[in-house]
C-alpha cells in the first residue's frame, strides 16, 4: 500500500481524434455555407468572415500571452471556429469595428472568462451574436438582399428576413395563406435566395455540412434531428390549429436559424450534454422555445437565444441524466 496507482483524467483511449482535428472538421463542414454566402452577398460576406475570423484569433492570442500568461494555443483551431461561426451569424453589411466588439466579447466574455475551450458554459459565438443583437439591434437586423449586394458592403441595399416579413405582416393583421404568396416557396429556401444571416440562408448547404460531420463523427444525430423534429412537431401542431394564423412548419425548418444553430451551434461539444438522452432533452428544449419566441415574442427569430438558455441546463441535465457506471450490475426480470 506503500505505492498509489494515480489514475489520469479522460480519455483514457485514444481514438485517432484530436482538438485541432475537430475543428477543422467544423471548419470543413462550413465551407458549401461560406461558398453560398459569396455567392449571394460577395464583397460583404467575404470581409466579415475574414475580419470575424481574424479579430477571434488575435484577441484570444492577447488576452492568453499577456492577461491569463498561459500556453498560447490558438492552432487548436478553436478560435477560427468561434469567428466563423461568428460571421455566419452576422449580416454582411456589419461596419467593422461591430464586428470586432462581437468578436471580443464572444472570446474575452464567452470564452477566456471561464478559462478558455473546455471550461465555457455558453456558446462563445452566440454570446457575441446576441450581445451585438441587444447593442445594435438596428445594424443587426439590416439584411443586405441577396445578389444585388454581391459588389457592396456598407452601402448594400436591404430588406426583410421571411421571418421577419411574415412577423409585421401577422401583426398588421394579414392572413398566413396571403402571407406566403409574398414570401419565397420552399425550394428557394432550400436553395438559399433570401435575406438573413450569412451562414443561415442556404438549407442545402447547412445538410451537406451534416452529412459531413456525420460521416467524419464529429457530432451525432441526436441534437440535430431532435431540435428540428421538436420545432417540426411544435409549429406543426399550432398550424394545424390556425392554418390562418401561423406558417407551416416547414417554412419554419427553412428560415432563420434553425439548421445552421442545430447542425453548428447546438451541437457545440463543450456547451451540449453528455448523453444521448441528456442530448434529446436539450435539443427539444431548444426546439421549444425558439418556437415560443417565433411564434408569440417580439423577436422573429429565437435560435440565439434559445440555445443559450438551454446551455444554463446543461450541468443540471447531466447530473441527473447519467450513463450506468462501468461494472454496475443490471437487474433483468
Amino acid at each position: 500500500m506503500d505505492q498509489l496507482l494515480t489514475v489520469s483524467l479522460s480519455p483514457h483511449i485514444s481514438a485517432g481524434q484530436s482538438v485541432k482535428k475537430l475543428m477543422f472538421g467544423v471548419v470543413l463542414a462550413l465551407v458549401p455555407a461560406f461558398l453560398v454566402s459569396l455567392y449571394l452577398f460577395g464583397l460583404g460576406a467575404l470581409f466579415v468572415t475574414i475580419f470575424s475570423i481574424a479579430t477571434c484569433v488575435i484577441f484570444e492570442l492577447a488576452i492568453q500571452k499577456y492577461i491569463l500568461k498561459t500556453a498560447v494555443r490558438i492552432s487548436d483551431g478553436s478560435a477560427i471556429v468561434t469567428g466563423l461561426l461568428l460571421a455566419f451569424n452576422l449580416p454582411s453589411n456589419l461596419p467593422w469595428w461591430m464586428i470586432a466588439l462581437g468578436a471580443f466579447f464572444a472570446i474575452g466574455v464567452g470564452k477566456m472568462t471561464y478559462g478558455g475551450l473546455g471550461n465555457n458554459p455558453f456558446n462563445p459565438a452566440l454570446i457575441g451574436r446576441v450581445f451585438l443583437l441587444i447593442s445594435f439591434p438596428v445594424q443587426m437586423t439590416s439584411w443586405p438582399v441577396p445578389v444585388a449586394a454581391r459588389h457592396q458592403y456598407l452601402d448594400a441595399v436591404t430588406g426583410a428576413t421571411p421571418l421577419g416579413f411574415l412577423k409585421e405582416s401577422v401583426r398588421n393583421g394579414e392572413q398566413i395563406p396571403e402571407i406566403m404568396k409574398q414570401l419565397p416557396d420552399n425550394m428557394q429556401l432550400f436553395m438559399g435566395n433570401v435575406g438573413g444571416s450569412l451562414g443561415e440562408v442556404s438549407a442545402i448547404a447547412l445538410i451537406l455540412g451534416f452529412i459531413w460531420l456525420l460521416y467524419k463523427k464529429i457530432i451525432t444525430w441526436h441534437i440535430p434531428v431532435s431540435m428540428i423534429a421538436t420545432v417540426f412537431i411544435f409549429t406543426g401542431i399550432l398550424w394545424v390549429i390556425d392554418p390562418s394564423l401561423y406558417a407551416p412548419p416547414l417554412f419554419h425548418i427553412l428560415t432563420g436559424g434553425v439548421l445552421l444553430g442545430a447542425i453548428f451551434m447546438a451541437t457545440d461539444l463543450v456547451t451540449s450534454p453528455m448523453t444521448r438522452a441528456g442530448m434529446i432533452i436539450f435539443a427539444s428544449g431548444i426546439g421549444i422555445i425558439t418556437v415560443i419566441i417565433r411564434v408569440f415574442g417580439s423577436y422573429p427569430e429565437g435560435v440565439s437565444f434559445a440555445i443559450l438558455i438551454m446551455n444554463a441546463f446543461v450541468p443540471l441535465i447531466n447530473k441527473y441524466i447519467k450513463p450506468s457506471r462501468f461494472g454496475k450490475e443490471v437487474k433483468h426480470g
